[in-house]
């Protein structure tokens, strides 16, 4: 995986990979602005995301979905950003009282402090990762994966006909549509799992990832009894009051929004890009929540 870093010249493709199907979209010549995006779908079982290879259980459906979605949106472009599911890439945040400022330093000391937090071997894994500096406290956000899996995942692509760049989980690709300036909870779910995180002053304070056991049947109420204790957790912590939630993914923001409200007295927002309808070059309606993992990728 690349280092989450700002691209001088980031690709102007992204593409999604979902258990059900791929999403993939272009970014448009104005800034802020998709210029197209389109979808393909994935019979169940073609591709099982996790932390345990291999994730890809039908090779050739599934690059034919990543050729046909790409090519749709990507006209001679071929660097494509990546973006896998949650549940193939745990995020985690490190704290550290001084870290040296290069790489070959940096690196194995990142390692050193996963080796405990995860369910595979650190040392055979791809890390990637982000370092802030604040009145003299080092904070990192990590991205880690065992590395025959993300290069199960560039293989897919590269049999496509494309070229891997960066490869960001769909949780950190979504928060480049947030803001962050203010307290803000990000509540993001899939058939698998629940990301949550919260950013303050432009800056990742926390982050989580549970299992969904209820897949596409998890209530509104479940999901609010979920996410409330990481909202006391970041406001004991930080001292600060949540003020906005986004919510994203397969839950539906009119129903888990009140909820949210009721408990926290925070404005609720879907996650979503603004598109139109002639943007979409699929034919098949598409939430918008589930665009925000390639906007946030493309336009954050």
């Amino acid at each position: 995986m690349d280092r989450l870093k700002t691209y001088s010249k980031r690709p102007r493709l992204a593409c999604e990979i979902m258990p059900g199907g791929v999403i993939a979209a272009r970014a448009g010549e104005k800034v802020g602005r998709l210029d197209s995006f389109t979808s393909r779908r994935l019979a169940a079982g073609a591709v099982a995301p996790g932390l345990s290879a291999p994730n890809i259980h039908d090779g050739a459906a599934l690059r034919t979905a990543l050729r046909g979605a790409l090519e749709a949106v990507g006209g001679k472009s071929r660097d494509v950003i990546i973006i896998l599911p949650d549940s193939a890439i745990r995020v985690l945040l490190l704290d550290f009282e001084t870290m040296p400022t290069s790489t070959a330093e940096i690196e194995p000391m990142i390692r050193f402090r996963l080796k405990k937090s995860l369910p595979f071997d650190v040392e055979q894994a791809a890390v990637s990762w982000e370092v802030r500096r604040d009145n003299g406290a080092v904070h990192v956000v990590a991205a880690v994966s065992p590395r025959s899996i993300i290069e199960e995942y560039e293989r897919a692509f590269r049999d496509a006909g494309f070229t891997p760049g960066v490869v960001l989980p769909s949780s950190l690709a979504v928060l480049g549509m947030v803001e962050g300036e203010r307290p803000t909870l990000l509540l993001k779910v899939d058939p698998s799992s629940i990301i949550i995180a919260a950013a303050q002053k432009k800056d990742l304070r926390l982050i989580r990832t549970l299992e969904n056991p209820h897949g596409a049947a998890v209530t509104a109420g479940e999901l609010a009894e979920a996410v409330l204790p990481s909202i006391v957790f970041f406001e004991d912590t930080f001292h600060a009051r949540i003020e906005q939630v986004f919510v994203g993914g397969t839950v539906a923001v009119d129903q888990l929004g009140p909820l949210l409200q009721q408990h926290t007295g925070a404005e609720v927002h879907e996650l979503a890009p603004a598109v139109t309808p002639d943007q979409n070059l699929s034919g098949e309606p598409l939430p918008p929540s589930s665009l925000a993992g390639i906007a946030g990728a493309l336009l954050g």
